[in-house]
């Protein structure tokens, strides 16, 4: 059975998942809503059959499932009308930006007892599964550490730039968007993090969002987790997380792309597929069933979110 999906926020986040939702035999995208007109008609271009909506309550009141893929600061209020409504809630990352919403979002999610997840893309792909798979097995000897590389030649890249939340302070940043998505993957294998130190820098407009993160983190059992971000230069874009082991380690590149060492240079463990966002997309979906279902399912919980929010939220203020 499919399930009638609304989508909230259409930039292209959530014209990507409308998108892949619609090739999807779980999901019918039945209602959609955004604040910008082009970006409605955008989103009914690809799916012309879905309805937009004057107001996103109308959206969500057609639907089972509510999609957000708006900003973070209107998603709690969506949320929360969704899930008493008896609906399903899928969010994109972070969580939120104000930790005391996020905690009474999840706590309240919680007691409705919707399904409920956020998209951490790297959740449902093969990279987890097959490090975490790896690491269980004793392949990787003992873990003793993690680190995350990030160099953009701007930020937002040119992709986002329709996004224009995303270069202020009070949204949006590569930390939110991007280190966030490491450290859920960290954590899923060293356990909870906590930050050490860390130190951000911003440009001298205080309403732009940070240009350099230098940061430690430490799991429970004291094993170092090191990030080093920054934005500016002519140079392509490095999004990398390495997963540290006594006699092999794990590179993860571009989100999808996993690579070995046992002490030499690292080797792709797997081909590459032709349109690796498509295999990403359509691993989360079938999640999204299964969560939807109340099965089992690989997802990040909201609770697993409030946890990385957290994490951000500490490096963006400087700890330490």
């Amino acid at each position: 059975m499919t399930t009638r999906t609304a989508l909230i926020g259409l930039g292209i986040m959530g014209r990507r998942m409308l998108a892949h939702m619609a090739r999807h035999d779980g999901f019918a995208p039945v209602t959609l809503w955004d604040p910008d007109p082009v970006a409605c008609a955008a989103a009914q271009a690809l799916v012309p059959d879905a309805v937009v909506t004057e107001t996103p309550e109308a959206a969500m009141a057609a639907a089972e499932l509510v999609y957000l893929a708006c900003p973070p600061v209107p998603r709690k209020a969506y949320a929360l009308a969704a899930a008493e409504a008896g609906k399903a809630v899928f969010l994109e990352k972070p969580l939120g930006v104000d930790l005391e919403a996020s905690a009474a979002l999840v706590a309240r999610l919680e007691e409705q007892g919707v399904p409920a997840a956020v998209n951490f893309v790297q959740a449902s792909g093969d990279a987890l599964a097959d490090v975490s798979a790896a690491a269980q097995s004793g392949a990787m000897g003992d873990l003793v550490g993690a680190e995350i590389i990030l160099t953009y030649g701007a930020w937002p890249r040119a992709w986002q730039q329709a996004a224009d939340w995303l270069r202020f302070r009070d949204e949006g940043g590569m930390t939110r968007e991007v280190v966030s998505h490491f450290l859920f993957f960290t954590e899923r294998l060293l356990g909870p993090l906590s930050v050490d130190w860390a130190r951000p820098a911003y440009p001298s407009d205080p309403a732009l969002c940070e240009t350099h993160m230098a940061a430690r983190l430490t799991s429970g059992d004291g094993r170092p987790v090191t990030i080093l971000a920054s934005v500016g230069g002519a140079l392509p874009d490095r999004q990398e997380l390495t997963i540290k082991g006594t006699r092999t380690s794990r590179r993860i590149t571009e989100f999808y792309i996993d690579a070995v060492s046992d002490g030499g240079a690292f080797v792709e463990t797997r081909p590459r597929p032709e349109d690796p966002r498509a295999v990403s997309l359509k691993a989360q979906l079938d999640e999204l069933k299964l969560c939807i279902e109340g099965k089992p399912n690989r997802l990040a919980s909201p609770r697993e979110a409030l946890r990385v929010q957290k994490l951000v939220e500490a490096m963006l203020h400087g700890a330490g």
